[in-house]
């Protein structure tokens, strides 16, 4: 049986307590860095690691109705930035649209982000041709107007709406519909389009050289 000189022992507990040591050192180290990250937007994080973020899928309580009070039953509406634009793109192109306009409207939105005629983004959509004044997408964007959000309810409401369209959350209305307009005009591009459907008081159309993934 072999034992232990007294020297043996006193190094191995030396040995032992400065493991410990150094594993404390890292859990604080860890912990340190886990604070900071978590400080970070994961968009920042996925351009310096390569994922994507998940995304927060708003599930509706009950079958899609399109009207206030089904709205207003809804969670509140969160999101990043392309969530603001496409909230804000409604709030200010179709609030006083019916519900089912405001969903319309928000749904052209995204067949142009899926369409290779658009830019690729919610806001890059939404804010395309905006700095030449009455020439972007969306007249609000380039109308030399401030844009101030009064009806607070309004918002609230719309910002459901792109919530629901984003997560994919509601049926087709437009058929792949990438352009509207009221029926109080007739805008000559109509003429080159098909049209898909009409809600409330907005015609839609569909560009069929560039086909969205919704509308084959």
């Amino acid at each position: 049986m072999k034992f232990l000189t007294l020297a043996a022992l006193v190094a191995a507990s030396t040995m032992t307590g400065q493991i410990a040591k150094a594993e404390t050192g890292l859990a604080a180290l860890f912990k340190r860095e886990q604070s900071t990250l978590n400080t970070v937007p994961e968009t920042r994080l996925s351009g310096f690691f390569g994922f994507k973020p998940r995304a927060k899928v708003t599930k509706p309580a009950g079958p899609v109705t399109f009207s206030k009070s089904w709205l207003d039953q809804q969670p509140k509406a969160t999101g990043g930035e392309h969530f603001a634009c496409l909230a804000e793109a409604l709030y200010f192109e179709a609030r006083g649209e019916t519900v089912k306009g405001q969903f319309a409207v928000a749904e052209v939105i995204m067949n142009r982000m899926k369409s290779a005629q658009f830019p690729n983004s919610l806001c890059g959509v939404i804010n395309q041709g905006t700095g030449r004044r009455y020439q972007c997408q969306f007249t609000y964007t380039c109308d030399g107007h401030e844009e101030v959000i009064r009806e607070q309810t309004a918002y609230e409401r719309v910002s459901k709406v792109a919530r629901l369209v984003i997560d994919g959350a509601t049926p087709d209305l437009t058929e792949g519909a990438t352009y509207y307009h009221t029926t109080a005009v007739r805008p000559r591009w109509s003429r080159s389009f098909t049209k898909t459907t009409r809600i409330g008081v907005h015609l839609f159309y569909r560009d069929d050289r560039y086909r969205t993934a919704s509308s084959e």
